[in-house]
């Protein structure tokens, strides 16, 4: 996709956090609920801190995010991304996370990334194997809400590959 474009987040992109955060499918997905401008702006400052996000723009409106993480001595990172309900399903989070490993292979000199998801989440699937992440294996009961344990699906990709 082309008019996919990746750059830093800013302060005021606040507002469209709090919307992604908003949705059910989003409301577990960040360190502390996101439920305030207040709350949106320091889930974004927070980022400064632990790896590499970025805000994802399609004709200069933020629709996701996608970021590293965990990055190790093995030159590996972890990978994550959202977009907002409303770009769902239209390749921009593929495109997106195609984008991230470049620059990660390219730019941060990275060498693997992985990412996971849980496995009732085929959008997610379908994101990671379209971004040439290769499915790993499974991890057996690795997330925990709400009294309920998930399998995440671990999914790879090689700076080589």
């Amino acid at each position: 996709m082309r008019n996919v474009r990746l750059r830093a987040w800013r302060a005021d992109d606040a507002p469209v956090v709090l919307r992604a955060f908003s949705s059910p499918d989003m409301s577990r997905q960040a360190a502390w609920p996101v439920v305030t401008l207040k709350d949106a702006v320091g889930w974004i400052a927070s980022w400064a801190e632990v790896g590499h996000a970025f805000a994802v723009t399609l004709g200069g409106e933020v629709v996701g995010n996608v970021a590293v993480t965990d990055i190790d001595a093995h030159e590996n990172g972890w990978v994550s991304y959202w977009t907002v309900p409303e770009a769902r399903g239209r390749g921009i989070a593929v495109a997106a996370t195609e984008e991230l490993a470049r620059w990660a292979f390219g730019e941060r000199g990275l060498y693997r990334l992985e990412l996971g998801h849980r496995v009732d989440n085929a959008a997610s699937c379908r994101v990671a194997t379209k971004a040439g992440f290769r499915p790993e294996g499974v991890e057996r009961g690795r997330l925990h809400y709400d009294g309920v344990r998930y399998d995440v699906e671990r999914h790879a990709r090689l700076a080589t590959d």
